[in-house]
């Protein structure tokens, strides 16, 4: 059973597609400039930053919060 959550602005969305967005949209200096994550800087790749931001919740939740800045409509 699937739950609808049409609070939720993240809903649907996986975290490789929201860095790949971000990226997309900042590139990784512009990504790094807003958030201060190494990965973000030092030989940057989405596999890297994938690896690191499931395993730091803090990171993760900066992420989040600058794509629900960046994109909300």
């Amino acid at each position: 059973m699937t739950l609808a959550q049409p609070n939720n602005p993240l809903h649907g969305l996986t975290l490789e597609k929201i860095v790949t967005r971000l990226i997309e949209h900042y590139g990784w200096e512009g990504l790094y400039e807003r958030i201060r994550i190494n990965c973000f800087y030092n030989d940057p790749s989405i596999k890297s930053s994938l690896k690191f931001l499931r395993k730091t919740p803090w990171a993760r939740d900066k992420v989040e919060a600058l794509y629900i800045d960046t994109f909300r409509k």
